[in-house]
C-alpha cells in the first residue's frame, strides 16, 4: 500500500476537511509527542519526516527521524520495544502529530532505560533552581546491555 498526501488547497479543506494533508515545518519535519494507551504516559516526542509519516501508517509501527543521523528509524529495531501505534491523531494545520501506542517488551521507550524520556521533572516557582528530581524508579532495561557500551548518538 502507498501512502499519498492530499495536495494543502485551502486552510478550510486543511482544518476541517477529511484529507491527510500535513504539512513539515521544520526543515522537512513535524514534532510528534507519543503517549502510552493504557494509562496515557507521554514516553517520547520525536520528529517524523514524510517517510517516517508514510511508513507509520503503513506498517501501524511507529517510524520516525533521527536529526543527528539524518536517517529514518523503526522505533524498536534494535531494542526490540517497538511502539504499535493504537491511534494517530494529526493537529488543527496538519503540522504536529500525536500517537498512542503499546510498547514491545518491558514497554519502555527511552533508549537510556526508563519508560519514558521523561523521567526527571524541573523545580519551578519557589523551588526553581533545586536539582531534577528523578520520578521513575528505576530503569526499565539495560541500555548497555541492549545498545551496547557505545555513546549514543543522538545526545550531545
Amino acid at each position: 500500500m502507498t501512502v499519498t498526501f492530499a495536495p494543502r488547497i485551502s486552510v478550510q479543506d486543511v482544518e476541517v476537511g477529511h484529507a491527510l494533508s500535513p504539512r513539515f515545518p521544520m526543515d522537512g519535519l513535524m514534532p510528534c509527542v507519543t503517549t502510552d494507551a493504557d494509562d496515557g504516559a507521554v514516553l517520547m516526542i520525536g520528529w517524523m519526516n514524510a517517510e517516517a509519516l508514510r511508513l507509520t501508517i503503513q506498517t501501524g509501527e511507529a517510524h520516525y527521524f533521527s536529526r543527528t543521523r539524518q536517517a529514518v528509524w523503526h522505533k524498536g529495531a534494535t531494542s526490540g520495544l517497538v511502539q504499535r501505534v493504537v491511534e494517530m491523531r494529526i493537529d488543527d494545520d496538519q503540522d504536529a502529530l500525536w500517537l498512542s501506542v503499546k510498547v514491545a517488551g518491558s514497554g519502555a521507550s527511552c533508549h537510556v532505560g526508563y519508560r519514558s524520556c521523561f523521567y526527571r521533572a524541573v523545580p519551578f516557582g519557589d523551588q526553581a533552581g533545586a536539582p531534577l528530581r528523578f520520578v521513575e524508579a528505576a530503569k526499565r532495561f539495560d541500555p548497555v546491555a541492549v545498545y551496547g557500551d557505545a555513546p549514543n548518538p543522538t545526545v550531545l
